[in-house]
């Protein structure tokens, strides 16, 4: 059964989206170099130092896991970013107010905000195999926390009830035991969707997403290939 999520709370909030957002990697098929991307990233960042392991182990982990079932997958995944990086506000981190990382300065820093953990998780599954349809970031109220959220949610089938992957605990829980999030928008790279008591709602194109854009150039100048973006 399909979570219905309150259509007139998530309007309020699609202004934020378009100013937040970015279009999400339609396909992962090129293969990720990484002693090629840990060179590049070298010389963008500086020595990897402390870091180079955390990625070496997200290596490890893509290589070794990603014959396991699509559940066992989401588990390994949520719990391996949840365990190697630290929550940190971006304007701590990174000195600014809303800052996207890519996955290798989270593992850099082995810190991130929510956003970067959803980012992070997506890729990884998405270079696991999972389709870019099953997954899609999502924009949440905190309702304990009072405060604006991203988790990843993962559906297996379009009519599915979504699972939640959140850097706020390792358990997978269905949407429906997640009472403490308020959805409020989900963008993968097929676009941004509302989701009201009529279903889902596709409202956007990624065209008109431009933070994750800007994380893409980052990604490639990481030494990640470039890939299409829907």
């Amino acid at each position: 059964m399909a979570i219905s999520w309150p259509l007139k709370t998530v309007a309020r909030h699609l202004c934020l989206a378009l100013l937040l957002g970015g279009a999400m990697l339609g396909a992962l098929k090129a293969d990720w170099d990484f002693a090629e991307i840990s060179r590049k990233s070298a010389a963008l960042y500086g020595p990897l130092g402390a870091g180079k392991p955390r990625i070496d182990a997200w290596q490890a982990l893509m290589a070794t896991q990603s014959q396991g079932s699509e559940l066992q997958r989401l588990q390994v995944v949520n719990r391996f970013f949840n365990q190697q990086l630290r929550y940190v506000e971006d304007i701590d981190l990174w000195g600014e107010v809303d800052y996207w990382a890519t996955p290798i300065q989270a593992l850099l820093k082995g810190a991130g905000d929510c956003e970067d953990y959803a980012i992070a998780k997506y890729f990884s599954l998405r270079r696991m195999g999972v389709p870019a349809e099953k997954l899609r970031i999502t924009y949440v109220k905190a309702l304990r926390q009072n405060r604006a959220h991203m988790v990843l949610t993962y559906y297996s089938s379009p009519q599915a009830q979504p699972l939640v992957l959140d850097s706020l605990m390792d358990a997978i829980k269905p949407a429906s035991q997640r009472t403490d999030l308020l959805p409020v928008y989900a963008f993968n790279g097929e676009g941004l969707w509302l989701t009201g008591a009529a279903g889902n709602k596709k409202v956007g194109d990624t065209k008109r997403l431009s933070r994750w854009q800007d994380l893409l150039k980052k990604m490639q100048a990481e030494g990640f290939p470039a890939e299409p973006v829907y």
